[in-house]
């Protein structure tokens, strides 16, 4: 049974979608614009940090070889909301989850601009930790889509999810400077302008899903699963899965996502970095920036298509190829050359999409209402884990060598991903 506490009112609403698979598209394509929008904004809050979080702590350290504790803080702060957001919403449902999620997200940017001001650097690891929140809860919205979707809308609903996100991404890093401007006239630190839009846009996202994620789609999931024990309705596609194949799933489906996670978080880290060490302004950096996040999402429609038509294996083997020629890009490319440093950056966002999106259907083929939230928040734990491992070490291992070395070693790591999910194709064809 779920852990979801429905209250008498609630049971007596769910059940109008109990037997109507037309109720329940309806309320799925309703669910899908209310996550869009809300996803609108949360990318704006996201870009922040990963634009200007590794140059910020650089400017207030005054060193290099912490320049990815930044990435590291947030992501580990994203690891705990995930696992916090995960076990609220499969207890009170993605609306209050989710929504919460947002708004300690924005309350943590607000942290980073005090803490600029007050150049306070313990103020700054404790803010990025909570401004964590909104990019775990930015992730786990794309599950929100898929909770009444069935088989053959899974990787797309969670596509669609994501593919918004692109706008206000892109539009983050690219605001860079006018929010820096901002700051300046307001007597706030330049690189701590974006933390102010981020701010803002956190506090939307919550608000946008607060207000208008009802009926929760969680809570009808498991109403549907719950309530109808004894008259099932496979058209739903919502129902139980049987438990070894489920555990197998989840496991492959985390695999993905954790080593797409850490490759991309590595080489994106050390990206700005990189190109101010060798005289790229804020400006360059984030049109680098808002191309590698404009790859990471906005192609997420296609790749939602591709991942329910030709296969979840197939898919996480091409996320595979894809960062590996990323790093290799990355490593070749000459430190004044934009162009190729955009090209390696788009790369390394395709990848990373194609395996989240695999790695993600994968989860939600491999759960069921009663475990879906928990089980999705436990995997981006890791995944938050994987991304903070990776933004940590990376500083480290470019001060002691070069940002090639670090690319290359993405690429190794890519061509296990290739070998590990060949192997797994090869074992179970019945996977994907």
């Amino acid at each position: 049974m779920s852990s979801v506490q429905y209250t008498t009112k609630q049971q007596e609403h769910l059940t109008s979608y109990i037997h109507s698979p037309e109720n329940q598209q309806k309320l799925y394509r309703r669910t899908l614009a209310t996550v869009i929008f809300s996803q609108i904004f949360g990318g704006a809050g996201l870009a922040a940090g990963i634009t200007v979080g590794a140059l910020l702590a650089q400017d207030m350290l005054g060193t290099d070889n912490f320049t990815g504790v930044p990435t590291a803080l947030f992501t580990l702060g994203s690891a705990v909301a995930a696992f916090l957001v995960g076990r609220f919403s499969q207890k009170s449902g993605r609306r209050l989850g989710l929504g919460l999620g947002f708004l300690a997200g924005g309350l943590g940017a607000i942290g980073v601009v005090i803490s600029a001001l007050l150049n306070s650097i313990v103020l700054l690891m404790i803010s990025l930790l909570i401004y964590g929140a909104g990019s775990a809860t930015n992730l786990q919205a794309r599950y929100a889509g898929t909770d009444l979707a069935n088989s053959k809308q899974r990787a797309t609903a969670a596509s669609m999810a994501m593919v918004f996100t692109t706008f206000g991404a892109v539009a983050g890093p690219n605001l860079v400077e006018v929010t820096g401007q901002l700051a300046f006239s307001i007597g706030v630190p330049r690189l701590a302008g974006p933390f102010i839009l981020a701010a803002i846009a956190y506090f939307l996202a919550g608000i946008v899903l607060l207000l208008f994620l009802r009926p929760d789609p969680l809570l009808v999931a498991n109403a549907i699963t719950d309530l109808s024990s004894h008259h099932t309705n496979p058209s739903s596609g919502v129902g139980r899965v049987d438990r070894q194949v489920g555990k197998r799933g989840i496991i492959i489906g985390a695999a993905i996502m954790i080593l797409t996670q850490i490759v991309m978080v590595a080489i994106m880290t050390m990206t700005p970095v990189h190109m101010k060490h060798h005289g790229h302004g804020l400006s360059e950096v984030g049109l680098v920036i808002g191309f590698h996040i404009g790859s990471m999402y906005l192609p997420s429609l296609i790749t939602g298509v591709l991942v329910d038509k030709v296969g979840r294996m197939i898919m996480a083997i091409a996320s595979g190829v894809t960062l590996l020629l990323a790093g290799v890009v990355a490593a070749l490319a000459p430190g004044d050359s934009l162009t190729v440093l955009i090209v390696a950056l788009s790369l390394l966002g395709l990848g990373w999409n194609f395996g989240l999106i695999s790695g993600t259907a994968l989860i939600v083929d491999s759960t069921s209402p009663s475990n879906r939230a928990k089980v999705q928040g436990s995997v981006d734990v890791l995944i938050a884990l994987a991304g903070a491992s990776g933004g940590a070490l990376s500083g480290i291992v470019v001060a002691q060598s070069s940002y090639a070395f670090l690319s290359f070693a993405g690429s190794i790591l890519s061509l296990l991903l290739i070998l590990m999910m060949i192997w797994l194709q090869r074992k179970n064809r019945s996977i994907g």
